[in-house]
């Protein structure tokens, strides 16, 4: 349990991510989580000292994009769209986007899991920190709120 098929497990640094229909390269995608709240319950005239525990309501984390800064402005125009109210076919301003991130094998093509994100959108966006005495990439970040997540391989 645990181990890819050759019996080692699968390395996390070959991915993909479709986003807004499109394909997109990203230097680091994090926040994968969900958390189930647990419902303590004790009736009054019980024999057990304990309570029950039941499923409550699931929560997810939100999931940040982050990537080395280009001319290309579709994701800082998509929060720009949630920023600025634009109407949305919902009435709400913001369009979600399910969204799919693939983790890749050796070959930077075969899919070794795949992860459905369901009704994303853009909640925080942070632009590239300035220092004239570095030679690093700049590097912006969009954080998503999403509805849910399912593994689908």
């Amino acid at each position: 349990m645990g181990l890819g098929m050759d019996g080692y497990p699968f390395t996390k640094f070959r991915f993909r991510m479709t986003v807004r229909g499109a394909e997109a390269g990203f230097s680091e995608v994090s926040g994968f989580d969900a958390t189930a709240d647990v419902i303590e319950y004790r009736a009054g005239n019980s024999r057990n000292n304990s309570t029950v525990k039941l499923p409550g309501l699931i929560k997810y984390s939100n999931i940040t994009l982050k990537w080395g800064m280009t001319e290309d402005r579709a994701l800082y125009d998509w929060m720009t769209s949630v920023i600025g109210g634009e109407a949305a076919s919902n009435g709400t301003g913001i369009e979600p986007e399910d969204i799919t991130i693939e983790l890749l094998g050796e070959d930077g093509e075969t899919v070794k899991a795949s992860w459905q994100i369901t009704r994303a959108w853009p909640c925080k966006y942070t632009g590239p920190d300035f220092n004239a005495n570095s030679s690093e990439v700049a590097f912006e970040s969009l954080e998503l709120a999403h509805e849910g997540m399912t593994r689908t391989q």
